[in-house]
């Protein structure tokens, strides 16, 4: 079955009776909150035939409920690429979107939050860096697929030994 919505003709599912309408993501907005690219050695850092740089990547992932029942998600990647003779280039971006999330658990909130939010904001994060970098005068720097679910479980088992080890 199919409801029309008549002020704007678009057309959306509606569950059949029975049937339970599972768990929906919706950005409702994406944005740069913070970009700071550095090049402290250009042009002798873009002559060819030295040895490529050591990349240093960082990622943060940061989410908070807001008054109006959406949720505020932020992507922080950093990177910074050093040669033996000192810093190449340093690029940070804080990339956030703004989420509408139904049918989830609130026990299952905070793996949506920082796994699957953060998935969907990536590739936009990536090309941001990516084409940086290229103004920067270097290739795109093309950061390789993240695993969110693999970061957020290494944070919560360090925050666990964190904790234990307090006690």
């Amino acid at each position: 079955m199919t409801d029309i919505d008549a002020g704007n003709g678009a057309a959306s599912a509606a569950p059949q009776d029975g049937q339970v309408e599972g768990p929906g993501i919706r950005i409702l907005a994406q944005f740069v909150r913070d970009l700071s690219f550095e090049n402290p050695r250009v042009p002798e850092t873009l002559r060819g035939g030295v040895a490529q740089p050591q990349i240093d990547l960082g990622i943060e992932m940061n989410a908070r409920a807001r008054e109006d029942g959406y949720y505020e998600v932020d992507l922080k990647l950093s990177a910074k690429a050093v040669r033996d003779d000192g810093p190449v280039f340093v690029v940070e971006l804080l990339y956030g979107g703004v989420f509408q999330i139904t049918g989830v658990e609130t026990e299952d909130m905070e793996p949506v939050l920082l796994i699957e939010c953060p998935r969907y904001l990536f590739p936009f994060a990536r090309r941001i860096i990516a084409d940086v970098t290229s103004e920067g005068g270097y290739p795109p720097f093309l950061l390789d697929p993240i695993d969110f679910a693999g970061v957020y479980a290494a944070r919560k088992a360090e925050a666990a030994g964190q904790v234990v080890g307090n006690a």
